[in-house]
């Protein structure tokens, strides 16, 4: 729940995927979110290599992260409760697009490794889930792959719904609803890792 919170929240990535479908295509759209999730995989790797050496010099390391986590979490739910005073704040559909294979590719992933909420999550989020006594490495490389997956689902799905019904997604109100409900699912994942206990 956690990981589709996270990829459903308008941000660069949704907005990649808009722009991808609705200008170029849904096959476009589908090798452009190959590598935003490609993206989300190097994530999880660096988070993996980096945390696992930090935390076994540091233990207070994870309380930083975690409340850095928490904050960060608070920071986008906010911004994206706010952008709701805007009737055309919550979706950005401007920005590159590509109609070649090998150059959505490249979309997705650039649009993936400069997303700051994909850095923050694999760093600050990921390692809250890993099992007391499980291997931090082995742990974080398992969730991340599984946030990989959960985001490429709710993009294809995304990718669906732009081919069926681009019309309705484009629709201000749809638009306002989608906003309202991820920012509120946002908040509602930083009070539960605010409140969750140390593993």
């Amino acid at each position: 729940m956690t990981a589709l919170f996270i990829s459903i929240v308008p941000g660069q990535g949704v907005a990649m995927v808009l722009r991808q479908g609705i200008v170029s295509g849904p096959r476009i759209a589908r090798i452009s979110i190959l590598g935003n999730s490609t993206g989300l995989l190097i994530w999880s790797a660096a988070s993996a290599l980096g945390l696992s050496a930090i935390f076994a010099v540091s233990p207070v390391a994870f309380e930083i992260l975690r409340w850095s986590g928490v904050a960060y979490l608070v920071f986008i739910a906010l911004q994206t409760l706010w952008s709701l005073r805007s009737r055309h704040s919550a979706f950005d559909l401007e920005g590159l697009t590509s109609a070649s294979a090998a150059s959505a590719y490249r979309v997705g992933l650039i649009t993936n490794l400069t997303n700051a909420k994909a850095m923050v999550f694999a760093l600050a989020l990921l390692p809250q889930y890993v099992p007391d006594g499980f291997n931090l490495l082995t742990g974080i490389m398992i969730f991340g792959t599984l946030w990989a997956t959960i985001s490429m689902s709710w993009y294809f799905v995304l990718v669906a719904i732009i081919e069926k019904s681009s019309r309705w997604l484009a629709q201000p109100r749809v638009r306002r609803w989608l906003t309202a409900a991820s920012g509120i699912g946002i908040m509602l994942l930083a009070a539960g890792l605010a409140l969750s206990p140390r593993n």
